[in-house]
């Protein structure tokens, strides 16, 4: 079972987006490019299932077609290098590296240009238990065995994070397991638990619960406080009761944002009408795609760019309120 590993839609569909209109007319010009990472990686996986939602028939949306990137720090180089205008996907602590000049981005004036469209749904740290076991709490993982995630991993960062902030960095046995391994582990009592990360419902979490009791390890206000504050790119989250199977309450956890992002090259024709085709299928496309549900308007306030002028509009003529600092 393999927690990390994201949805894939059937390749005939995205076949189809590519040469069919939403209406059904052959295509005449060229989709516009989403760039979203690796096949494997979340992000793509949220591109796929966000363009089969924007391909609806009526949803008046520019054709799109979902391209293989080198990740979000690419995503970003690309978008003020290429004449072309296309989207991308990025967490926002991403555009505020490029636009400091940070390394390896460099003084470029033009990442200035990066504009946001929506948000997608959030990389969400899960630290899963055993119901019916000891662990109720982060201080209880002392001396027990806890997978943190995959080496070098979001999820890996986050706990080593949260267990230093605790004091039990040299109080937790961590192992070094395959994240696919980590589940039947925990089925099977041979972790106390583990951590992973993904916009949720994680499809095989939900599985796992289905066959082992879980519950998640909650952090307190203070501690997101605290984490959020020391890795500065994360934000505060609630993975709402009912989620997962035997999961009860609300947990309050830590997220990295992202959106979808683009540059002042794309018309402001296009920026609305795309914004306006999400916001209008987004529940259809909660239906197909259970983790686009967790996207609500008041997500906008962490995009950390400003907000493409063809998207303002869309957000202006609907009524959705939107912060001085995006407009």
């Amino acid at each position: 079972m393999r927690l990390e590993t994201p949805r894939r839609l059937a390749a005939l569909v995205l076949l189809g987006m590519l040469l069919v209109s939403p209406a059904g007319a052959a295509v005449s010009n060229p989709p516009l490019a989403l760039r979203a990472g690796k096949p494997e990686s979340p992000y793509h996986a949220l591109a796929l299932e966000l363009v089969a939602g924007l391909s609806q028939q009526g949803s008046n949306a520019p054709m799109i077609a979902v391209e293989e990137s080198q990740g979000s720090v690419q995503n970003v180089i690309d978008a003020v290098q290429e004449p072309a205008a296309h989207l991308f996907t990025a967490p926002p602590n991403v555009i505020s590296d490029a636009r400091r000049g940070n390394k390896p981005y460099g003084k470029n004036p033009h990442y200035g240009d990066v504009r946001a469209l929506f948000p997608m749904p959030f990389q969400t740290m899960h630290w899963v238990a055993r119901k019916d076991g000891d662990i109720k709490s982060f201080a209880d993982l002392a001396g027990h065995p806890f997978a943190p995630g995959p080496r070098g991993s979001f999820a890996e960062r986050q706990t080593a994070t949260v267990l230093k902030l605790l004091g039990l960095e040299d109080r937790a046995q961590l192992v070094d397991i395959d994240g696919g391994a980590t589940g039947p582990a925990l089925a099977g009592n041979q972790i106390a638990g583990f951590a992973t990360s993904g916009s949720y419902p994680i499809p095989g979490l939900t599985a796992l619960a289905g066959t082992a009791p879980i519950r998640l390890l909650p952090l307190t206000r203070e501690q997101a406080k605290q984490e959020r504050a020391n890795d500065g790119t994360t934000v505060a989250a609630i993975i709402p009761k009912g989620t997962y199977p035997g999961v009860d309450e609300d947990t309050l956890t830590v997220a990295l944002p992202a959106g979808i992002y683009t540059t002042r090259k794309l018309s402001d024709a296009d920026a609305y009408r795309i914004t306006k085709a999400f916001w209008t299928n987004l529940a259809t496309l909660g239906q197909n795609a259970p983790a686009w549900r967790a996207v609500t308007p008041a997500m906008l306030s962490v995009l950390g760019a400003k907000l493409h002028p063809g998207a303002l509009k869309y957000y202006r003529e609907a009524h959705i309120v939107v912060p001085a600092t995006l407009r």
